[in-house]
Formats: structure tokens, C-alpha cells, sequence
């Protein structure tokens, strides 16, 4: 793969694909029940007009435009060229954020300009403007509105000032910021992270050394949310390398739209791959007799394989029978082309890589953080690179050195430029020009790194959400009936509580409604009770990370016990343990 000299800003990567490849299908998505498609010259064109609209509105080089958007479309990437290629940043925000959240960033980041995909968006940015330095909100909607797609594009229709947007676009440095994208802190205040081009470019270069595909008559399916940098930098890479971006029209549908489709490999993250798997193994539970039992045959065979035909030849034999009866109908529920499926974002179970590998689908897993624009390391099936267990090896260009208390530190081009606004925070974070990741890991002896565990308290969701657990532990220890709380969920699809409830509240309440608790734990009054205090304080949550369930625990959380520390810190791991019972009860049923 030639390293190309002319890319060094995340913009020229369209213009890369016009002149060596350009093609009919850069970007492809529904509507109205059909695809279309823009080519490479028109995703250009567009950009160019977004160029021109901006500059028409006044836009200076370091403005900050902020997108939301619910699902990836052509119109988000076009905007995104359109605005770093005039020096202004791109600030992406989830759309699932709570209005207090969108108030937080939309102020902090300094953003002049909102774009929303939607009215629901539209509405809640709109709640919040006045507390922001917002000076317009526009849709991607053709509504016949005067903030409609159409009427932004309108302000860009005079070609007179295409000269000056070539300037600006020749103005620009690699070394010049590109990206802001906020990411929850330790203290649950989002933090934005400071992207360059060189940051995003340069990691590109290294990763796509780890990826084996070559030719440009590859199709990609863009899902995952495009204001994560993992899909945001697998969509430059497909860009420069001149795949077919189609856009599924959701996450509900992505089943649907990966048989119409047909890609040849896709981003991941764990909790998706765990719905498939799961709706695999439900519909191999539905068969009977004999083809229930080659169902079952086959999934105990793939759970038990290992790359590079280590298990020998009578496994392989076994293997090739149980891909061509039964995981030949799996690569077919997925578009029957999957190459590969990379894997990011939260911590994969081995089990699954195992069994998508034998099926013929092999789960190349990596790793990588916002602040590392993302990739550290990828899984990579030539020259042995793939091992189940270890995130594979760390990228070309990038260094990983152990600290002695085992966390993982990172060096490289592809080093944030820092936390905007907050200095403090990021020379807590970059010292010596290694990042500190929080991640406790290991490099094993053939160069393979590990992560064993997680130095912060920050988890992830397998769905790849982060959640800050001390945010939500304080607000739900507001409630009267809550003495102690701890949420729970790491790499698991959703957050859930352990709850110590206020035992004298509790009983004061029985009292009052003459009622007799059974059983502190399993009360259902009590129960329902809590339901609505969690009910309650939800509603102040982004919804990834609302409390989906929860346990009772049935004795008070102590120091003498082992539950807290000495300064009443909780202890997790110990409650953890203590409760082990009701995390599964919580988990198993499902």
C-alpha cells in the first residue's frame, strides 16, 4: 500500500479518490425505500458549496460548527469536508446527549453553527440556544424552511467565492486542529479532545498496513456512530482507498440492510456482534432433529478453535464440513461477502472472536482511545498476527511502553494535541509526550499487547458507551430510600445498579402505608417502589446510560464487613464479589 504524499489533511482525502479512482458509488444511502448514490465529483461539488455557505455566513478559520446526527448519511460527510477544508473544526455530538449536556459542550466547545439531522434534535438544541454561543441552528432536512439543507446550500450558490475557499484549502497546515470530540471525564464532565489532521491522517497510514485489502472494489457499510472517531477514521480510510460507503438506514435494520448490502467487512463493536450471535443461536434452538444437532455440532466446534490450523488436521476436516452445512447460512444472514469484521471500542469476549473466525468470518480485534485518534493496535492474520485474547500488535509509527503499576502508555503522531481549555487535565494526561491511558495491560513476549484491567472506575457498555459510574451513584443517592448504590455494567449491553436502601427511611415508609416488608430484597411493593425513584432520576441521564435494572442487596454495606473503605470509599470489586449472585441475576435474564 503506497503511503500517498499529497494527504497529509483529513480533506484530501476525496480529492485523492477523484483523481485515482473516482466513483459512481462514493456514498450510497436510502430513501424512500430506494438507493442512491453520490459520486466522488458530486460529494466535491457539495462540499465546495458548504465551503462557500459557511464563508458567506462569516465563518473564520478555528470557528467551531457542531453536528448531531441519529443516523450516518451523506450529507454529515459532506459538511464535514466542507468545513475543516475552510480551517474551521468540526465539533460531532451524539445524539443521544441530554439537553444539559448539549448546553455544557455547545458552550464550552464555542460553536457559531448547529447542524441536526432531524426536528427531535432540532428542538433540543433549540431548548438550549440561548445558554449557548449559537448564532444559528440547520437541519439536514429538506423542509422548505429558511434553516433547511437547502437553504444553507442556497448561501453558497455564488461561484465568485470559490477562489477564496481554494485559498483558505491551501492555508491550512497538517499540524493544524480539525476535530474537537467531547468524551465523559472522571468527573462526568465531558472533555474535548483536540484532533489534528497529522493525528487522524497518520494513524489512518499505520492501520491501513495492519488491514489486508488492497484492490478499491471493496463495499463498507457505515452504522456505527459516525461522531465516534472509530467510525469517523475507518470512513477516511475507506475514502482514500476508494471503497463504496453505504450508509445502513439504522441499527434496527442493520440485519436487512446487510443482505441488501452485501459488504465486504464491517466496524463492530461487542454488543452488536452479541445481538447477532444471539439471534443466531435462537434460530438454531427453533430447529430439530438432526439439523438441530449439526447446529449445536458446529457451534461446539467453533468455540473451540484456534487460528493458524494449530488444532490440527481431523479439526480442520470437521471445520470444513460444519462451514460448508452450517456457518455458510451465517456468512449469508450477513451479506454472504464479509471478509472480516474489525472490532473496537470495548473489550470483545474471546468466545465470540473464536466462533466468527471458524465460521469464516474472523473478528480482527484492536485497540485504541479518542485521545489516540484511535488506533494502538490491530489484529492482523498475516505474518501470525492474530492471537485470540490480545488486542494484536501495536501499529507502525505508535510506541506502548508499560508503566510500573501496569498501565498502558502510549507515544506516537497520533497523540492528541491536548484537552480544549483545559491544560491542567491534559498534562495530567500526556507526560513526557506518553499518554496515560487508565488501561492496565501487558505486552506478551511475542509483541502482542493485553489489557487486564481498567485502571479507572469509567466503564464501557459492550454497546462501547461510556459510563461514568460516581455521576450516576451521586444523583441516585439523592433519593431518600437510597443509602448506597453502585452501577454496574462493564462490557455488558446495558448499566444496572446494586442499591443498599436506607433501612430506617424504608421502614418509616412500611409504617406510614401499613405495610408488613418481606424480605428486603425481593418485596415487591418495595421493589415497584424503588422502580419509580430510578424511573425519576433517569430522566436527568443520557439514555445509554439509564439504569435498566436493578438488585436489592439484603444487608448494610460496612466497613467491618469489607463492603467500604475506611473513608467509606466503596470497595467495587469486594461488593462485586459479595453480591455475585444477583450481578447474574441481574445479567441471565435477559
Amino acid at each position: 500500500m503506497h503511503k500517498s504524499t499529497e494527504i497529509t489533511r483529513l480533506f484530501d482525502f476525496p480529492y485523492h479518490q477523484l483523481k485515482t479512482y473516482p466513483q459512481q458509488k462514493c456514498l450510497v444511502y436510502k430513501e424512500n425505500e430506494t438507493w442512491k448514490n453520490i459520486s466522488t465529483q458530486e460529494y466535491i461539488q457539495q462540499a465546495n458549496q458548504v465551503s462557500r455557505a459557511l464563508l458567506s455566513l462569516g465563518i473564520k478559520k478555528g470557528d467551531k460548527i457542531a453536528v448531531i446526527t441519529t443516523n450516518n448519511q451523506p450529507k454529515w460527510h459532506v459538511l464535514d469536508i466542507g468545513t475543516m477544508q475552510i480551517g474551521a473544526i468540526n465539533v460531532p455530538l451524539y445524539p443521544t446527549f441530554s439537553e444539559k449536556d448539549y448546553a455544557y459542550i455547545l458552550n464550552h466547545s464555542d460553536s457559531v453553527y448547529c447542524f441536526v439531522s432531524d426536528d427531535d434534535l432540532y428542538q433540543k438544541v433549540m431548548a438550549v440556544k440561548d445558554q449557548t454561543q449559537l448564532k444559528n441552528v440547520f437541519t439536514f432536512e429538506e423542509i422548505k424552511t429558511d434553516y433547511d439543507w437547502n437553504s444553507f446550500l442556497e448561501l453558497g450558490e455564488n461561484n465568485d467565492i470559490q477562489p477564496e475557499v481554494e485559498q483558505r484549502k491551501k492555508s491550512i497546515q497538517a499540524s493544524d486542529l480539525a476535530t474537537i470530540i467531547y468524551t465523559s471525564g472522571t468527573t462526568g464532565t465531558p472533555k474535548g479532545v483536540m484532533l489534528s489532521h497529522h493525528n487522524v491522517v497518520s494513524n489512518i497510514f499505520s492501520t491501513a498496513k495492519a488491514i489486508n485489502l488492497n484492490d478499491n472494489k471493496k463495499i463498507a457499510i457505515s452504522y456505527l456512530p459516525i461522531c465516534h472517531i472509530f467510525e469517523r477514521a475507518s470512513s477516511y480510510y475507506c475514502q482514500y482507498m476508494g471503497f463504496e460507503i453505504h450508509f445502513a438506514e439504522s441499527i434496527e435494520k442493520i440485519g436487512d440492510n446487510l443482505r441488501e448490502i452485501k459488504p465486504n467487512f464491517m466496524a463492530v463493536v461487542p454488543r452488536l456482534l452479541e445481538k447477532v450471535f444471539d439471534k443466531i443461536v435462537d434460530k438454531g434452538s427453533d430447529l430439530s432433529g438432526l439439523k438441530k444437532r449439526l447446529f449445536f455440532w458446529a457451534l461446539k466446534l467453533g468455540e473451540n478453535y484456534k487460528p493458524y490450523k494449530e488444532n490440527g488436521w481431523w479439526y480442520e476436516f470437521q471445520l470444513k464440513i460444519a462451514r460448508k452445512l452450517i456457518f455458510s447460512k451465517w456468512q449469508q444472514a450477513l451479506g454472504g461477502n464479509l471478509d472480516f469484521m474489525l472490532a473496537g471500542s470495548a473489550p470483545m469476549q474471546p468466545r465470540l472472536i473464536r466462533v466468527f473466525t471458524a465460521a469464516g468470518i474472523p473478528v480482527f480485534e484492536g485497540y485504541g482511545m479518542t485521545e489516540t485518534s484511535p488506533a494502538v493496535s490491530v489484529t492482523d492474520m498475516r505474518s501470525k498476527g492474530f492471537k485470540i485474547g490480545t488486542v494484536g500488535r501495536v501499529i507502525q509509527d505508535v510506541t506502548v511502553k508499560i508503566a510500573d503499576d501496569g498501565e498502558i502508555l502510549v507515544k506516537g503522531p497520533n497523540v492528541m494535541m491536548g484537552y480544549y481549555k483545559t491544560p491542567e487535565q491534559t498534562n495530567e494526561t500526556i507526560k513526557d509526550g506518553y499518554i496515560h491511558t487508565g488501561d492496565i495491560g501487558e505486552i506478551d513476549e511475542d509483541g502482542f499487547l493485553k489489557i487486564t484491567d481498567r485502571k479507572k472506575e469509567i466503564f464501557k457498555t459492550s454497546g462501547g458507551k461510556y459510563i461514568a459510574p460516581a455521576v450516576l451513584e451521586s444523583e441516585l443517592k439523592k433519593s431518600r430510600f437510597i443509602e448506597q448504590v453502585m452501577v454496574i455494567g462493564e462490557s455488558e449491553k446495558m448499566p444496572a445498579a446494586l442499591i443498599q436502601v436506607s433501612f430506617d427511611f424504608v421502614n418509616e415508609w412500611a409504617k406510614r402505608h401499613n405495610h408488613k416488608i418481606n424480605g428486603i430484597s425481593t418485596d415487591q411493593k418495595l421493589v415497584d417502589r424503588i422502580q419509580k425513584e430510578i424511573d425519576y432520576y433517569n430522566k436527568r441521564f443520557g439514555k445509554w446510560e439509564q439504569i435498566k435494572k436493578f438488585e436489592i442487596t439484603p444487608d448494610e454495606w460496612t466497613t467491618d464487613a469489607g463492603h467500604l473503605t475506611p473513608t467509606l470509599k466503596m470497595r467495587r470489586k469486594i461488593i462485586l464479589e459479595k453480591y455475585n449472585d444477583l450481578y447474574k441475576k441481574i445479567y441471565n435474564s435477559q
